[in-house]
């Protein structure tokens, strides 16, 4: 009997089995493929965030020692933001097109995990090593586009945006943060489930920047997106004080933005909150729904 082909999209109940096929396939991927695609996801989604960074520089103003506007455009918060989220969805592009193994994506192993197909062992060897691999290759971006001086561009209006970006991310409370990251990864895990449904590289690109775009416009809180905003701050912050001084400002204005801030303020809640996120309320949800029942 021959096989029957279909370019028509998956429906969800596919989509279900998919994702548990993918996620025994992320559980058993070897140490080192699992460690470079990791690192690859995390420079991927600094890319991205890089973008992000550069059109948010379009609703900065920056002034002069003297106290004079020297750089300043006038996008209305809501209409740039919309910018900012549009443009951040190549990170998250590239680690599904190109190939790569992101660690907020990879809550959704949570489906295999339900099932009994992937041991509580592999799952968490599988969120370990793609999530420190996923800090190597987003801190790694970040420190290289600090040597380019990519943030003096704009006349410092880049520097600027990295620097307020990362300020407001490590002054978050606790709560806020995991609620953020809560809600933030439920929308990726959005983005990687409709994916799953894709059968054109094309659906699946279009499938992405909606979810995406709406997570960053709203603010929402992503652990390795925060591996390269934060740190992007840090290194101004700290190996470019000289830097602050031409665009008005002091350390003592980032007062928080600090390496411990970074870890407890803004890493450790938003992590807990994109695992909530991404495993919970979309892996374990559709879980229920389409493969419980047939257990």
């Amino acid at each position: 009997m021959t096989e029957q082909i279909s370019f028509d999209a998956l429906l969800p109940p596919a989509m279900a089995v998919k994702a548990e096929e993918i996620g025994v396939k992320k559980a058993n991927l070897n140490f080192l493929n699992m460690f470079l695609l990791a690192i690859l996801a995390g420079a991927f989604i600094g890319i991205g965030a890089i973008f992000a960074t550069t059109v948010a520089a379009g609703s900065i103003s920056i002034t002069d020692p003297t106290g004079a506007t020297a750089f300043k455009t006038g996008l209305p918060y809501g209409v740039n933001r919309l910018l900012v989220g549009l443009v951040f969805s190549v990170g998250l592009i590239l680690v599904i097109i190109g190939g790569a193994e992101l660690f907020t994506g990879n809550t959704l192993i949570t489906m295999a995990y339900a099932s009994k197909k992937v041991t509580t062992l592999q799952l968490l060897r599988n969120w370990v090593i793609v999530y420190i691999g996923n800090f190597v290759g987003s801190i790694l971006t970040a420190y290289l586009v600090f040597l380019g001086k990519q943030y003096t561009f704009g006349k410092g209006a880049i520097g600027l945006a990295a620097l307020t970006i990362a300020d407001a991310k490590v002054n978050l409370t606790f709560i806020q943060a995991v609620a953020l990251g809560i809600m933030c990864n439920a929308l990726v895990c959005m983005a990687v489930w409709m994916c799953f449904s894709a059968r054109t590289t094309t659906d699946k690109i279009l499938a992405i920047i909606p979810p995406i775009s709406c997570f960053v416009a709203a603010g929402f809180e992503h652990s390795i997106a925060n591996m390269y905003f934060i740190p992007a701050g840090l290194f101004i912050k700290y190996l470019d004080p000289a830097f602050l001084e031409t665009i008005g400002k002091t350390a003592a204005d980032y007062a928080n933005l600090t390496w411990g801030g970074f870890f407890l303020n803004n890493l450790l809640p938003v992590t807990i909150g994109n695992i909530i996120g991404g495993a919970v309320m979309v892996g374990l949800m559709y879980w229920l729904i389409y493969i419980r029942k047939t257990n």
